[in-house]
């Protein structure tokens, strides 16, 4: 942002954010926000200003500026050395400090490290100081060798069964074996495995992939429950298995040949949130993932805040980067054929609930953690308006089903299949069309079907 009397007067009047602070004058804590800024995502410190309706102004004489350097330089490890600029605005001094964000992370005070955690900086955990530092070289803690664990902690019988699962996707199939697999996968390194390697392979029970799971008939009263600390791989099913254990299942009369289920919630979206979960949970943090299956929800808690530079709207709008928290775990999973695309789990979850004409979800961070709640209708419709309703959404289902599995299928093939007329397929692919689901790639006779 150009530094200029219009620009620097909006970010007063906006007032504290995640990139601006407003000081009366220049001390400790003007250096501890330069600081928090650095180890975020930068931002801008306004000297002279306390809020949208005062600005105070400083004096300013011949060195004071760079004694003001100075005492960053000092205070701060590594040393920081913020751009400066004076403005002044109605014969009174405003100095600004433009601060990008560090390359090397983190940076300390006075071997304090600091956050900047939307208009306020927070002091950094251990945990917070090791994640920083290991997002700065680009890797994650799942990369690293696990000192407590060993060959003989894991299963080469479950690197068996991803080889298997990593082959039904993969254009060149793997023929190593499983030892081998692990190195080139970069999960075994001399005679340490990875933190990612244990978890995703254990051969017993571990306490660090604890999923806890509870049917709630209130919000107190639990019915039943179930703890869940195998491989990550395992997890999957396990969780879903449970999930489903305790989902209502209808069946559908729609005039097709086989009559149609439908369950409570989608299982493509809850097992697109279970997949995140798992992938993207902080296993340095000892909370467990938790979750709670309610009459009229269900919850999903997984220990580990949003990456940073990610915002909940952001997420909601689809404006950002992937932010891979455990690259190594997310990597096998890919493999697998259980992750599709990177980036990609939050718009497939808001489309199939939005299939099944339910409400949007609610994402909330809480605590040191994330929460993910989806909700059933409460919309009150009459029999006729839902049944119509439920089979325009289950045919539409059975057309991405199709799509997915064969690409390249006809609108003639798709009718036969589904015991449709082709009219009524090209409704149901035009409208799928409209809202972004999928789309066409080539010509009408010799491309393919792509679902987003």
């Amino acid at each position: 942002m150009k530094i200029n009397k219009q620009n620097i007067l909006k970010l007063i009047k906006n007032g504290e954010s995640e990139t601006v602070e407003l000081k009366a004058s220049f001390d400790q804590a003007a250096i501890e926000t330069i600081v928090a800024f650095t180890n975020t995502q930068g931002g801008f410190v306004i000297i002279g200003a306390t809020d949208a309706s005062k600005i105070k102004g400083v004096q300013l004489g011949k060195e004071t500026i760079q004694q003001w350097i100075n005492q960053i330089k000092s205070n701060t490890s590594p040393s920081v050395i913020p751009d400066v600029s004076i403005l002044t605005i109605d014969h009174k001094n405003l100095v600004i400090f433009s601060v990008e964000e560090f390359p090397v992370k983190p940076v300390s005070c006075r071997g304090k490290y600091l956050q900047r955690i939307k208009n306020a900086n927070h002091q950094m955990s251990i945990r917070d100081i090791s994640n920083i530092h290991l997002r700065s070289f680009q890797a994650s803690w799942d990369y690293y060798a696990d000192p407590r664990h060993g060959l003989d902690d894991i299963s080469l019988v479950k690197v068996d069964k991803f080889i298997q699962l990593a082959n039904t996707v993969r254009t060149n199939p793997i023929t190593d074996n499983s030892k081998k697999v692990l190195e080139k996968f970069e999960l075994l390194k001399g005679k340490f495995i990875t933190n990612a390697c244990y978890l995703l392979f254990t051969a017993k029970d571990t306490l660090l992939s604890t999923i806890e799971m509870g049917r709630f008939s209130e919000d107190t009263i639990i019915q039943d429950g179930s703890t869940i600390r195998c491989d990550l791989l395992g997890e999957v099913d396990e969780t879903l298995s449970f999930i489903r254990k305790h989902l209502n299942k209808s069946y559908i009369i729609t005039g097709d040949k086989q009559r149609q289920e439908r369950w409570d919630y989608p299982l493509e979206a809850l097992r697109e949130i279970v997949i995140n979960m798992i992938v993207h949970r902080d296993y340095m943090d000892s909370n467990d993932s938790v979750i709670k299956i309610f009459p009229d929800r269900i919850e999903f808690f997984n220990p580990g805040r949003l990456a940073e530079g990610l915002s909940l709207k952001k997420l909601l709008q689809g404006d950002y980067i992937s932010a891979i928290r455990n690259k190594q775990i997310a990597s096998i999973f890919k493999e697998a054929g259980i992750i599709e695309k990177y980036g990609s789990g939050i718009k497939r979850i808001l489309n199939a609930l939005k299939l099944y004409n339910l409400p949007l979800p609610r994402f909330e961070e809480i605590q040191n953690g994330f929460r993910v709640t989806v909700f059933k209708t409460t919309q009150k419709t009459t029999q006729k308006t839902t049944q119509k309703t439920t089979q325009k959404t289950n045919t539409n289902l059975s057309v991405l089903d199709q799509l997915r599995s064969h690409p390249e299928i006809t609108r003639k093939e798709l009718a036969s299949v589904l015991g449709k007329s082709e009219n009524t397929i090209k409704e149901h692919l035009a409208r799928l069309k409209s809202e972004g689901l999928i789309e066409r790639v080539g010509s009408d006779r010799k491309g393919y079907w792509k679902v987003l």
